[in-house]
């Protein structure tokens, strides 16, 4: 195993004892669990990332956390199967983005607490994601956010637009410290069950 890998899930400890104490999935009850044709339908989501620094070393950090699908997604979804959005669009939950707050995740939350302001990117502080769907019941988006600066990196998550739009998913985990010229490589997985 990569020892730096070894440390930094160590130092994770909080991140894996939330998911472990509060659960590790999101369990929809009711009539969107009743439209994919089940009473329950379990969402698990989960984040994995990698630092790529500037002098070209490459650190696996492997999982960061598991949760929190947000109660704005499910709404989001449930919109789309009943096409009451007007427009709304699963596929467009791409968008990657970390900041720099560490106070833990909830179901209710609609944006990072504190956008890193150090990603360079020149339209918006969030990196579009390419999207994978090759494992059976698994989505997953792989983006790549860059640094002009230094910053102590703490919190993810994955958005339906470049700019404002749904969340759904936010993680907290220990710090990932970059400086200017280091990137991430998050991978945003979302596991959907297709029992009951």
């Amino acid at each position: 195993m990569n020892i730096d890998k070894m440390i930094y899930q160590v130092r994770n400890w909080r991140a894996h004892w939330r998911a472990f104490y509060l659960g590790a999935y999101v369990a929809i009850d009711g009539i969107v669990a009743r439209l994919f044709g089940y009473d329950r339908v379990v969402f698990e989501g989960r984040v994995d990332a990698v630092i790529l620094r500037g002098n070209g070393n490459r650190v696996d950090l492997g999982c960061l956390g598991r949760r929190v699908v947000t109660t704005a997604f499910v709404n989001y979804l449930r919109d789309d199967l009943a096409n009451a959005a007007g427009g709304a669009d699963v596929s467009t939950f791409k968008y990657h983005e970390c900041g720099t707050n560490s106070t833990a995740e909830a179901i209710g939350d609609t944006a990072l607490i504190a956008p890193c302001t150090t990603v360079l990117n020149p339209d918006s502080t969030r990196a579009v994601g390419t999207q994978v769907n090759s494992v059976a019941k698994t989505y997953s988006s792989v983006g790549t956010l860059t640094f002009d600066g230094s910053a102590a990196v703490v919190e993810h998550g994955i958005f339906n637009a470049a700019a404002t739009g749904t969340l759904l998913d936010r993680t907290v985990f220990a710090a990932i410290n970059v400086a200017n010229g280091d990137s991430i490589q998050f991978t945003y997985t979302l596991t959907i069950s297709d029992g009951g």
